[in-house]
C-alpha cells in the first residue's frame, strides 16, 4: 500500500492549493480518507475526513469552511482543496488511510 501526496507550494496569504493523494494498493472505495496536517513544534492534527460511499465529510473547525475534501474512485485520488489561506495553515499535509500515512507534501503560507 502506498500513498503519495502532491501539490504543496509556497502561497501568498489568501491564496489556494489543492493537494492530491495517490493511493496505491487499495480501492479508496472500500476505506475512509483523512488528512492530517503537522506543523513545526506541533502535533499533527486531523483535518478532514471523507467515508469510503461519500457520504459523510468532516471539516475541522479551525480549517472550516475554507477547506474541503473530495475524492476520485476512478483515479483512486483523494483530494484537499484548500482557499484563503492563512499562515498558520503552514504544515507538513499527509494523507491517511488503513493506519498508514504518506510521505507528506509541505504547504507554506507566506507574504
Amino acid at each position: 500500500i502506498q500513498l503519495v501526496e502532491s501539490g504543496g507550494d509556497l502561497v501568498q496569504p489568501g491564496g489556494s492549493l489543492t493537494l492530491s493523494c495517490v493511493v496505491s494498493g487499495l480501492s479508496i472505495r472500500d476505506y475512509v480518507m483523512r488528512w492530517y496536517r503537522q506543523a513545526p513544534g506541533k502535533e499533527r492534527e486531523l483535518v478532514a475526513t471523507i467515508t469510503n460511499d461519500e457520504t459523510n465529510t468532516y471539516i475541522a473547525p479551525f480549517v472550516r469552511p475554507r477547506f474541503t475534501i473530495s475524492k476520485n474512485n476512478g483515479k483512486n485520488t483523494v483530494y484537499l482543496h484548500m482557499s484563503s489561506l492563512k499562515s498558520e495553515d503552514t504544515a507538513v499535509y499527509y494523507c491517511h488511510t488503513s493506519d498508514m500515512f504518506g510521505q507528506g507534501t509541505r504547504v507554506t503560507v507566506s507574504a
